[in-house]
């Protein structure tokens, strides 16, 4: 004999299992916002899209019009009624895009590789060794971060000359290879390992590298992706620093060579919208890449073996 008893439900159990997103009056189930929070949630969210997605869709949309289109109509029309892509061929025709973009993926590049790997040693220096100096070297690191980035410029530029780097992607990368806000980040990650776990693998044997490899970096490494990502688009988009060490067009950046294609189109906004795109390209390709790593690694906290 099989006994089964049935309880009635109750009303959140009720809402729960319809996949009511809001909360009804009278409801306990404080999880859920009311009709009218809802309402507002979803608001917000499509004037903040519209305000970040709108101005990429608005320059997408120009580099694709032809001469037929009038671009200053009201309201905008985003859908082209003259379609091309020979705005694409003639900047490339005109400017190298091309080799100004391979320059940028070059210093963007390098200044991921070396700002991760550097980043990530001297964080486990700093959360999770001990040694002479470490407060000083930590308040050196605090101090660099006080001063704006352009009161070092000349400073750096005098250096880089010095060097014989000048007009050289060298130059460009140097500066950049390593930033002490992403140590930091990179220590803070270090400091949430357990201590005992560290201290473990070292009475087994482990050596440094290793608790390296098989400890801090499977913990560290959805922060190290975002300092990867923010570390490429800042090499990416970065203008005063290139500009005043390359001094021959041959090795520009595409942020430089950006200002000259603005300056030789100005009066076309079709050209330059196109180059806009080109230059957007590789940073929507690293993101839509890395973004797995961004938003569910950032958020890891366990120790993994």
């Amino acid at each position: 004999m099989t006994l089964t008893t049935d309880r009635p439900e109750t009303r959140e159990a009720q809402t729960v299992r319809k996949g009511q997103h809001f909360r009804r009056r009278g409801s306990s189930d404080f999880t859920r916002p009311t009709l009218l929070g809802l309402v507002l949630r979803y608001a917000l969210l499509i004037a903040v899209f519209a305000l970040v997605i709108g101005p990429f869709l608005w320059q997408l949309s120009t580099s694709l019009k032809g001469p037929a289109d009038d671009l200053y109509s009201f309201p905008p029309n985003l859908i082209p009624q003259d379609p091309t892509v020979g705005n694409y061929s003639t900047v490339t025709d005109v400017v190298p895009v091309y080799r100004y973009a391979w320059h940028s993926l070059l210093v963007a590049t390098g200044s991921v590789a070396t700002n991760v790997v550097l980043s990530v040693l001297g964080g486990y220096a700093l959360a999770c060794m001990r040694f002479r100096g470490k407060l000083i070297a930590l308040g050196v690191l605090l101090s660099t971060m006080l001063l704006p980035a352009e009161v070092t410029v000349t400073s750096n530029l005098l250096t880089i000359n010095a060097l014989g780097l000048g007009n050289t992607l060298w130059g460009v990368f140097l500066p950049g290879a390593i930033g002490a806000m992403n140590v930091l980040l990179i220590a803070t990650a270090c400091r949430m390992i357990p201590k005992d776990v560290l201290d473990a693998a070292t009475i087994d044997g482990a050596t440094t590298w290793q608790r390296i490899r098989h400890l801090v970096w499977p913990n560290v490494r959805g922060m190290a992706s975002v300092v990867a990502i923010f570390t490429f688009i800042g090499a990416w988009d970065d203008y005063l620093w290139p500009l005043m060490v390359l001094t021959e067009p041959d090795n520009y950046t595409l942020t430089v060579g950006m200002a000259y294609l603005n300056s030789n189109f100005s009066p076309d906004p079709r050209l330059i919208a196109a180059g806009t795109m080109v230059a957007l390209i590789p940073i929507v390709v690293v993101f839509s890449v890395m973004q797995r790593y961004f938003f569910k690694g950032v958020q890891e906290g366990a120790v993994k073996g």
